[in-house]
């Protein structure tokens, strides 16, 4: 198998157990801040524990530790609106604004990662919005904040999916994740006091939220991200950011049996779910036949060259 191919099974695996992260955010009592705080510091409590982790970190330079720090701090914020956003209207609406992130990652890509920009990725995120139109068309007015929140939340995923492409082969993925979330988690605690709250900003979770918090923690945080991350060294964040395409698909058709959410969905939906996955399919095979042409531009151009000598 080749580097590229398992890179891509790699992340569809990962985009499967985050199909779950969505669910748990629901199932999960606790508020958005608290979930995504408690989320971020088990994680960094399992890594602390391996001293591989420690002995990257001391090999770092501290520049480099501090760019991983930034990227964790829009890891935090964009947990934070995702949560939020499912709080607010649901899992399926929460899950689904994350298919815009090709949308925006096809414009920051370029800007962040200074590779070139390629109109048919804008074309094939543009084409993800019709579906996200007619999977979450009929949200209640209710809803519409969270409508809102999780679309911010998918910039948000945007922009650290460019900067983490940029800087993925630098380090040991275990200790950019614990880097990462630290910082992410040290961000939420400045930032507690001045966001709203009932009762206190970072409740103990009970045994119920803690093993849910557990399984949230390690199965679809700890596994997927640092999994995620070596993908990347192989992958475009594009190409990774439309795979989680199907991350909306899983977290939907998971919340039909465990949420019973299909009370909220229509045909529209299936609409919506044949849309993105059509963007999904598409995606590689327009990417395949542009390698093509430039392999065969370069092999012209290495001709011309060789009848000019």
């Amino acid at each position: 198998m080749s580097p590229i191919s398992k890179a891509q099974l790699q992340i569809h695996f990962c985009v499967l157990l985050w199909g779950f992260t969505a669910i748990f955010g629901r199932l999960i009592t606790l508020p958005a801040l608290a979930l995504v705080l408690w989320r971020m510091l088990i994680v960094v409590a399992v890594l602390a524990l391996l001293p591989s982790v420690w002995r990257s970190l001391r090999a770092m330079p501290p520049r480099l530790i501090a760019a991983y720090a930034g990227i964790g701090l829009l890891v935090a914020l964009h947990w934070l609106t995702f949560y939020a956003a499912i709080k607010l209207a649901n899992a399926s609406v929460g899950a689904t604004c994350m298919a815009v992130g090709p949308v925006f990652l096809a414009v920051v890509e370029p800007l962040i990662a200074r590779s070139r920009f390629d109109p048919r990725e804008l074309v094939l995120g543009l084409l993800v919005i019709p579906g996200v139109v007619l999977v979450v068309g009929g949200v209640p007015q209710t809803m519409q904040l969270g409508l809102a929140i999780g679309i911010v939340s998918a910039l948000l995923v945007a922009l650290f999916s460019a900067l983490n492409k940029r800087l993925v082969e630098h380090a040991d993925p275990l200790t950019v994740t614990g880097i990462e979330l630290g910082a992410g988690a040290m961000l939420l605690v400045a930032l507690a006091p001045f966001l709203p709250h009932d009762g206190p900003m970072f409740p103990l979770p009970d045994l119920h939220d803690g093993l849910l918090l557990l399984a949230l923690a390690i199965g679809c945080t700890l596994l997927p991200y640092s999994l995620a991350l070596k993908a990347l060294r192989q992958l475009s964040a594009y190409s990774v950011q439309l795979a989680t395409n199907l991350e909306p698909v899983y977290a939907i058709l998971l919340a039909i049996p465990l949420l019973g959410e299909q009370r909220e969905l229509s045909p529209s939906f299936y609409a919506g779910v044949a849309v993105i996955l059509l963007s999904v399919l598409v995606h590689p095979l327009v990417a395949r036949k542009a390698r093509r042409l430039e392999h065969a531009d370069m092999l012209g151009a290495a001709e011309s060259k060789g009848l000019a000598d």
